[in-house]
């Protein structure tokens, strides 16, 4: 018995040892032709022109990657769930035929439910709602990108009123991402950090975004710089 016990305890620490053993998500290797669809809410549907983050990375691309012809397709309806992108993803995305979709959904999730929860998404529902919208992306043939809701709030040190139940919807979106092996856009983390290094006068507007939620300009380049980190870029 003690022979057997060793001999499993050698299993198990070269199983937790060994990074080689767990499947890592394939990294993202942009290529000619490339279609990036941008599924999300108004932060993207905002996203899409001016000094949004979409066109910041098209902006990117085409100085950049010229050769490549990528396209950059937006996909944000306002006030959207979840559930909404369950509803029109065959019709928003699918049908368009991506290569590739950023995900960035779960702030109305969320912030729709304050007063009402009624009116946000249930935990258990984001995460099965999202897990379809990925079935659906990915037997499409596209690699998708999961991201982490951003903010509902600026001010630092977890210190607005919804940053608890934000933080587990964001947990949710990792664990789907670790679980289906996909890449993670980890938007929450580079805006809690990025807030945390720029907001001593503990405002809760105006660093990243409008509103509390909406970006800024700032806001957008952060969210375009670190979609491209998850590019390769």
């Amino acid at each position: 018995m003690i022979r057997l016990n060793s001999v499993l305890a050698g299993v198990l620490f070269v199983a937790f040892s060994t990074p080689s053993l767990f499947a890592q998500p394939t990294p993202v290797v942009l290529k000619k032709s490339d279609r990036i669809v941008f599924l999300g809410d108004s932060i993207t549907a905002g996203g899409n022109g001016g000094k949004g983050y979409i066109q910041v990375i098209r902006n990117e691309f085409a100085e950049k990657k010229k050769d490549l012809a990528i396209e950059c397709i937006g996909a944000g309806i306002s006030g959207n769930k979840v559930p909404n992108l369950q509803a029109r993803v065959d019709k928003d995305v699918v049908a368009k035929n991506p290569t590739i979709v950023f995900i960035y959904i779960g702030i109305n999730d969320v912030w729709h439910g304050e007063s009402d929860p009624k009116k946000g998404t249930m935990p258990e529902a984001f995460e099965s709602g999202l897990k379809e919208v990925i079935g659906k992306c990915t037997k499409a043939g596209a690699q998708v990108i999961v991201c982490t809701p951003t903010v509902i709030g600026e001010l630092p040190g977890g210190a607005n009123k919804l940053d608890t139940k934000l933080d587990e919807y964001a947990n949710i979106s990792r664990k789907v991402a670790k679980e289906l092996n996909l890449n993670l856009c980890d938007l929450r983390k580079a805006f809690v950090d990025h807030i945390a290094a720029n907001n001593p006068d503990k405002k809760a507007s105006g660093i990243l975004t409008t509103d509390r939620v909406h970006l800024n300009e700032a806001g957008n380049k952060l969210v375009a710089n670190t979609m491209l980190k998850s590019l390769g870029q």
